[in-house]
């Protein structure tokens, strides 16, 4: 067994947190609709939640299994080409 494999598993692992970490949209609006008590704003808080955790499971599998990536590459290789017209 290569020792190198453990190197390449956590340097993607890494790599992959960093992305899904930027990727996560921030803003104070969603921090102050978080912290209010009204009970519809508390199941859409929880719906949110809910929402945001099934997203980043999905993204994490698709991070691992490499279509994020591709995703991303060939996107970007289609707007090289929409520059380059």
């Amino acid at each position: 067994m290569c020792p190198m494999r453990f190197l390449l598993v956590f340097f993607s692992a890494v790599l992959a947190a960093y992305i899904a970490w930027k990727s996560v949209p921030t803003s104070s609006e969603q921090t102050q609709d978080m912290f209010s008590d009204d009970d519809s704003s508390v199941k859409k808080q929880e719906s949110n939640i809910i929402k945001m955790a099934q997203a980043g499971f999905w993204g994490f599998v698709d991070m691992a299994s490499g279509k994020y990536l591709w995703r991303n590459l060939n996107q970007i290789k289609q707007e090289a080409k929409i520059k380059n017209s």
